[in-house]
């Protein structure tokens, strides 16, 4: 089975990397009211506003990845009776 979810997890691995920054994006707009948060390399920006920015975004991104991880791993679980992954996924 760990096989043959490869690909499905890929996909959702793919589809929360999105979902989590169309997240990002808004809840940046409404902290800051700005459009485009900063970038690291933005040279107009200060250090507090782009640890800021990365802080949020990884807390977001870590939040949806693991969502959709878990509830993909759920369907398959109700739908073949197997936990995707040896073990339940621990080491």
């Amino acid at each position: 089975m760990p096989l043959a979810y490869k690909p499905i997890g890929f996909a959702l691995g793919w589809t929360s990397g999105t979902v989590a920054g169309m997240a990002f994006q808004k809840i940046w707009k409404v902290i800051r009211n700005e459009d485009d948060a900063p970038d690291a390399l933005d040279r107009d920006r200060r250090w507090g506003e782009i640890l800021l920015a990365a802080a949020i975004q990884g807390a977001i991104f870590a939040v949806v990845r693991s969502a959709v991880d878990r509830a993909g791993a759920k369907v398959i679980e109700r739908s073949t009776g197997t936990w995707p992954v040896p073990d339940g996924g621990r080491d």
